[in-house]
């Protein structure tokens, strides 16, 4: 199932197994920290869901129905699929290799429980472009835009529904706008330090459709000691088996 520079890993934190290509853009922690933040059940959406990490993850912990990954890089969704295929996972993850503006078109209005997204966090003509395309679209709003993924977000959320996002601090003015402008109420936020020390450089955020305005902030989530060693909180996130 392997083509050139590709390998397979273990999933961290289950038994699943995923294809990566160490020439392309590979799933990194952020991916790693939503999957463990999110409490996804029902029908599942993953916008811009890369080589298909975080539906592993979620199928991995969660009681989940069925998982859809959309993304639009046709080479890394066919990339995802023989991931899906590799564990035997096809009918409960589907891969979409779609625009994520599209869904519409194939979801009903307000039929979808639980979406996830790690987006690319440069904004549109807020830094150089990768001359990569792969690594363009992946880091910077070139195929789609943070409003884009808001706006079918609240297209495709049930009542109540819940979003997850892993972004940038520096957009959280950015994000918070959004959010409310779709009648996204944002409910937890928790800061990711690379050490105690450090600065944030991510941020989770859980928004709720229609939720009542209710703002609570989690402890920080501190990823390394100072000796370059996992945290106790991180460990098991990369750590723990699933029991499926």
């Amino acid at each position: 199932m392997l083509k050139e520079n590709e390998r397979i890993d273990i999933v961290p934190g289950t038994d699943f197994k995923i294809i990566q290509n160490k020439e392309r853009f590979s799933y990194g922690t952020d991916a790693i920290f939503l999957s463990d933040f999110a409490k996804s059940k029902g029908v599942v959406v993953d916008l811009g869901t890369g080589t298909g990490i975080i539906p592993l993850r979620l199928y991995g912990k969660d009681k989940v129905g069925i998982i859809y990954g959309v993304e639009i890089q046709e080479e890394v969704a066919e990339m995802a699929k023989r991931s899906i295929e590799l564990n035997g996972l096809e009918e409960k993850i589907k891969i979409l290799n779609m625009d994520l503006k599209k869904l519409p078109s194939i979801f009903g209005k307000n039929t979808v429980d639980t979406i996830t997204s790690n987006p690319p966090y440069m904004k549109s003509g807020g830094a150089l472009v990768n001359p990569d395309e792969n690594f363009a679209i992946s880091r910077h709003e070139v195929a789609c835009t943070l409003d884009d993924i808001i706006e079918v977000t609240d297209y495709l959320l049930k009542p109540l529904g819940k979003f997850y996002m892993v972004h940038r601090p520096d957009r959280l003015v950015d994000i918070i706008y959004l959010l409310r402008k779709h009648k996204l109420e944002p409910k937890y936020i928790r800061f990711v330090q690379p050490k105690l020390n450090k600065k944030p450089n991510l941020i989770l955020i859980e928004a709720v459709k229609g939720g009542k305005p209710d703002l609570k902030f989690y402890d920080p989530l501190i990823v390394y000691n100072d000796d370059g060693s996992y945290t106790e909180e991180i460990t098991p996130i990369y750590g723990a088996r699933h029991q499926k």
